[in-house]
């Protein structure tokens, strides 16, 4: 009995760090916990500023002009996106078909849905969304607070002291859902099949990603509008996956994967083609910046079978420079002088 015994409680001890194990190495595969809640969705935006936080980087934002309505909701509950916002996961739902009973003219809205890790006062932020809500659901014993907004219904539910839930599709077991996952929030498992199928693309350390469907089933090319008012057109199937990191330097990374070698050919004709064209427009802007002109040289398109990638590394002095200086005062330009009156001639008079 003695000899089971010492055989069987290291076998216990193995066991049990075999599953801590385990249950660590799939959290770090895992979506993040905000992103596992997200709905089904055509595509995924995922944030987080924490360790920019850590590093002291948005503190030395320069201060943030609010607009009225941003305004009052800052000092009815003395929350600030840019100084409480922790993380961000949002789902953007795929614009309905139009039907044929429907206006020609009416374009189908995009929807969103989004779960918000942040510091806030509990109190005053349900005080507030009470004052906004036509009326409260209750789901789960959880209040869901219905926001009435344009031609579509906003609604906001307080998950936990540091979470809150926000869709305004136009289904509300949208946002049930939400509330019905954070319930099995504990399983490291789970999360929306698309994110759950690209997520290990990711390079280690990314703050900030996207992974959207962009043709989302549609048997047409889609068009993306590019800064500057350019097309970039993707072939149906297409599924883009972008990402943001911070070794010191901001790192892009977008990866367009496709149906087919060609058509990742196409995308990257079309990628060096622009880029052609903003660079000698911005160079000609802002050539005498030399954070500029590095960060246009470190772009980069290549192709890689049925890929077509781009990346490209922002400065640490761009990045002082976006988070430190206010943008320029555009100076009124200076009256031009009033034309000068032209003098008279002084003609000599004939004597005759």
């Amino acid at each position: 009995m003695i000899r089971r015994r010492k055989f069987i409680v290291p076998l216990a001890v193995l066991a049990i760090l075999t599953g801590i194990g385990a249950a660590v190495l799939l959290r770090k595969e895992a979506p993040p916990e905000p992103v596992r809640l997200l709905p089904e969705a055509q595509g995924y935006v995922y944030l987080n500023l924490k360790p920019l936080r850590r590093a002291d980087l948005l503190n030395k934002m320069p201060p943030v002009q609010l607009d009225p309505e941003y305004d009052e909701f800052v000092k009815e509950t003395g929350f600030r996106f840019e100084h409480d916002l922790e993380e961000a996961a949002i789902a953007v739902h795929a614009p309905p078909q139009p039907t044929a009973a429907g206006s020609p003219n009416q374009q189908p809205e995009t929807r969103y849905s989004e779960v918000i890790v942040a510091h806030f006062d509990n109190e005053r932020a349900r005080d507030y969304l009470k004052k906004l809500a036509r009326n409260t659901d209750t789901y789960r014993e959880r209040g869901i607070f219905n926001i009435p907004r344009e031609n579509r219904v906003v609604r906001v539910c307080i998950l936990a002291p540091d979470l809150v839930a926000v869709s305004n599709a136009d289904d509300p077991t949208v946002i049930r859902g939400i509330i019905d996952r954070y319930r099995k929030l504990a399983l490291p498992f789970g999360g929306p099949p698309l994110v759950r199928q690209y997520y290990r693309k990711l390079p280690f350390g990314t703050l900030a990603w996207a992974i959207a469907d962009i043709g989302h089933g549609s048997d047409k090319n889609k068009a993306v509008v590019l800064p500057g008012g350019f097309d970039l057109f993707f072939p149906p199937g297409t599924v883009l996956v972008a990402a943001v990191r911070y070794l010191g330097s901001i790192d892009l990374n977008v990866q367009a994967t496709t149906p087919s070698d060609e058509a990742a050919q196409r995308v990257t004709d079309q990628l060096n083609a622009y880029l052609g064209i903003f660079r000698t427009l911005e160079m000609n802007a802002l050539g005498s910046d030399p954070d500029v002109k590095l960060f246009f040289e470190s772009i980069k398109i290549q192709q890689d079978g049925n890929k077509a990638e781009l990346s490209a590394e922002l400065p640490k002095g761009f990045l002082k420079k976006l988070l430190t200086e206010p943008p320029p005062e555009i100076q009124p330009a200076a009256p031009a002088p009033p034309p000068e009156k032209p003098q008279p001639k002084h003609h000599r008079k004939r004597r005759h």
